[in-house]
């Protein structure tokens, strides 16, 4: 299986720097049994049958992106420098974070990011370092949203700054659980109006917590892809999430997760037979073509990278010739592509 197999030719037009508004009027593309069609986020109340279960990843994405100073005396007097940081994930003895210039730091250094926060240098290897801020928990989260700036992708930050509205763009509206780096993005589409609509057609949901990492956007650099090491990220399946996913799979309900990280998590948590158990960890779960789905049986995605292992993910739902189709014709009919784009709803051959 080979990293060219999951290629194709997107044009750059496609690529969606702004949500669609309101966020349910995004385009739906259905692939189901019956062939393709083309829908809208709205339309998942009549797409779906009461007694479905939504598996909905509740993280919440902080403000990741910091400018800062650093000062630093020497015999001439004090040198300070601008840093930029964007953060990549907790660890235990601090943040891993990127730094440019990374050069213009040394272990034991203080960033200062405005009257608020401040961060020392813990740690410097190859690319990235680890900061030690001096507020913690609640008083961190508070303080990055006062400075701090929400960390969008790399195809859209390439072609705009982030702006006040990507603070509410780029967050989903059940997000609680602070951690994330970047979003669910296939949650974005749901707003209050359509979950409401959604409850009154009798489908379930279950929070389950997924902190997307900034290795979600690291390329697969192995032409055979079974090699390819996944990044780890850290999630929680609680044990009420658990019992409302096994009561639904037994009743006959079908498990609906809403994109790729809700799909990770709990096909991490279940057991061979299908079974979810209270899950919270780190996974790294890499889901390819051969690979057997336990408990998924639909998923929501979005139109994803060319070469990326979310595609792969798709692909091992769908079927590689199934997902070329899909992404044709998205492609072909104009779909809007990644983060702050259009979606899928992908049910495989010979779910009911």
């Amino acid at each position: 299986m080979k990293l060219s197999d999951f290629d194709f030719d997107l044009p750059e037009a496609l690529i969606a720097t702004r949500p669609a508004r309101p966020r349910s009027a995004a385009r739906l593309l259905v692939a189901d049994s019956d062939g393709l069609a083309d829908r809208h986020v709205f339309d998942l109340p009549e797409l779906l049958q009461p007694g479905d279960l939504l598996v909905l990843n509740d993280t919440k994405v902080i403000p990741a992106r910091l400018s800062g100073t650093r000062t630093r005396t020497t015999p001439q007097g004090d040198v300070t420098a601008k840093i930029e940081i964007t953060l990549l994930e907790p660890a235990a003895d601090g943040w891993r974070a990127l730094a440019r210039p990374l050069r213009k730091l040394r272990q034991g250094e203080t960033i200062r990011f405005g009257d608020t926060l401040s961060a020392r240098v813990e740690a410097l290897r190859d690319t990235e370092l680890t900061l030690q801020f001096d507020a913690k928990g609640g008083a961190l989260d508070e303080a990055l949203e006062k400075v701090g700036k929400m960390p969008l992708p790399p195809y859209i930050a390439a072609q705009r700054a982030p702006d006040e509205a990507d603070r509410t763009d780029y967050q989903t509206v059940w997000a609680r659980n602070s951690g994330a780096v970047a979003a669910p993005t296939a949650s974005l589409h749901f707003d209050d109006a359509l979950l409401e609509a959604l409850r009154l057609r009798e489908i379930r949901f279950a929070h389950v917590t997924l902190h997307v990492g900034a290795g979600t956007f690291l390329p697969v650099k192995v032409e055979d892809v079974k090699t390819h090491r996944m990044h780890a990220e850290w999630g929680e399946v609680t044990p009420e999430a658990a019992a409302v996913i096994n009561e639904t799979k037994a009743a006959g309900g079908r498990i609906i997760p809403v994109g790729t990280t809700a799909l990770r998590l709990i096909e991490t948590a279940a057991d061979d037979a299908g079974r979810v158990a209270p899950f919270a960890a780190e996974t790294d779960i890499f889901i390819y073509p051969g690979y057997r789905f336990k408990v998924t049986d639909a998923l929501m995605t979005n139109f994803h990278l060319p070469k990326s292992t979310l595609l792969m993910l798709v692909s091992a739902l769908m079927g590689q010739d199934r997902v070329r189709d899909i992404y044709r014709h998205a492609v072909d009919t104009e779909y809007r592509f990644f983060s702050y784009g259009d979606a899928s709803l992908l049910i495989p051959e010979g779910t009911k």
